[in-house]
C-alpha cells in the first residue's frame, strides 16, 4: 500500500531534517533559491487567477501546485526546515547540533529571498512592460496586499502585531502539516493529493507565509505600493518568520514527535518488543528476516549515546 502510517512516518520525517543539515552549502543555497522561486511563481499565478476571474477562491484551490513541484524536486523553504530540522536535534541524530541547525535555516532563508525577489523582479518587469508603462490590474492588486498586511497591521498597533504573529502560527500549522504529509504516501499521485489539501487552506484564510511574502512585499515596492521597506520588515517579515517557526514545531513537530518518535513510545516499545520475541524463536527463515527489519525501524531513530 502506499500510505505510510504515522508511526513509521515519523523516522522519515527525522532522516529529511538530519540530511538538511548535512548539505553542503551549494546545494543547500541551490535548493533553497529554487524553492522560493516556484512558490513566488506560484503566488503570482494564484493571484493573477483571483484578479482576471475575481474569484479568491479560484487562486487559492490553484496555488498548491508551486509547493508541490519544488517539494516533489527535493527543493527546501524556510517554513519546512524550521519542522524537520529541529526533530533531528531532538533525536540526537549524529552531526546534527544546534550551529548545524541555525546555519542551515540562516542558508534557506537567504536562498529563498533570492529567488522570491528574483520573481518579484520578473514579474513586475513583465506587468509593466519593461517598467514602461503603469501596472496593469494584477500589478496593482500585488501593490495592494503589500499596503494591507503592513499598514494594515500597523494600524492596529499592539493588536495588530498579534494578530500578524497568529496568522503566521496558523499558516506553518498547516505549510509543516503539508511538508510532513509529503511523505505519507510512497506514489506521487498520494503525495499531491496530501499536500494539496493544507496548503489550499492556508492560502485562502489569509495566514501570513514568510516565504510568499518575499515575493508579495518586494513586488509591491517595485510595483508603486504606498509603503516601506521598514514596513515589510517590522510590521510582517519579522513577526512571520517567528511565528511560522513556533506554528511548524509546536503544532506539528513536536505532537509527532512525542506521541511517535521517542524511544518511549509506547508504539515503540511494542513494535520492538514483537521484534525481539519473533527474532528469538522464527517460526522460519522469512520470518526471522521481517523480525530484525522490524526491529530496525523501530530503533533506526533512538537517541545516540
Amino acid at each position: 500500500m502506499s500510505y505510510v502510517k504515522p508511526a513509521d512516518l515519523i523516522g522519515t520525517v527525522i532522516d529529511a531534517g538530519a540530511s538538511k543539515v548535512m548539505y553542503s552549502t551549494q546545494d543547500t543555497m541551490v535548493r533553497s533559491i529554487m524553492g522560493g522561486a516556484l512558490l513566488s511563481l506560484a503566488a503570482a499565478f494564484a493571484v493573477t487567477v483571483a484578479t482576471t476571474t475575481g474569484i479568491p477562491l479560484l487562486g487559492a484551490v490553484l496555488f498548491p501546485v508551486g509547493f508541490i513541484m519544488l517539494y516533489l524536486l527535493g527543493f527546501d523553504l524556510l517554513t519546512g526546515v524550521f519542522v524537520l530540522t529541529p526533530l533531528a536535534w531532538l533525536d540526537k541524530r549524529p552531526g546534527v547540533t544546534l550551529g548545524g541547525i541555525l546555519r542551515n535555516w540562516g542558508l534557506v532563508f537567504l536562498g529563498n529571498f533570492i529567488g522570491a525577489f528574483a520573481v518579484a523582479l520578473l514579474m513586475a518587469i513583465v506587468v509593466t512592460y519593461g517598467f514602461s508603462t503603469p501596472p496593469n490590474a494584477v500589478g496593482e492588486a500585488i501593490g495592494h496586499i503589500g499596503e494591507g498586511r503592513t499598514l494594515g497591521y500597523a494600524e492596529h498597533g499592539a493588536a495588530g502585531m498579534l494578530t500578524l504573529f497568529i496568522r503566521g502560527v496558523l499558516c506553518n500549522w498547516m505549510v509543516a502539516t503539508g511538508v510532513v504529509l509529503a511523505m505519507i504516501s510512497t506514489s506521487v499521485p498520494g503525495k499531491i493529493v496530501a499536500m494539496w489539501m493544507p496548503i489550499m487552506l492556508f492560502f485562502f484564510m489569509g495566514f501570513e507565509h514568510s516565504i510568499v511574502n518575499m515575493f508579495l512585499f518586494p513586488s509591491g515596492l517595485l510595483l508603486g505600493g504606498d509603503f516601506t521597506v521598514m514596513d515589510y520588515l517590522i510590521w510582517n517579515e519579522i513577526p512571520t518568520v517567528l511565528g511560522n517557526l513556533v506554528g511548524g514545531l509546536v503544532f506539528v513537530g513536536i505532537p509527532l514527535y512525542v506521541t511517535y518518535g521517542r524511544p518511549s513510545s509506547p508504539r515503540r516499545r511494542v513494535s520492538s518488543r514483537r521484534a525481539r520475541n519473533a527474532a528469538q524463536h522464527p517460526a522460519s527463515d522469512s520470518a526471522a528476516q521481517v523480525a530484525v527489519a522490524q526491529a530496525d525501524r523501530a530503533t533506526a531513530h533512538s537517541p545516540v549515546g
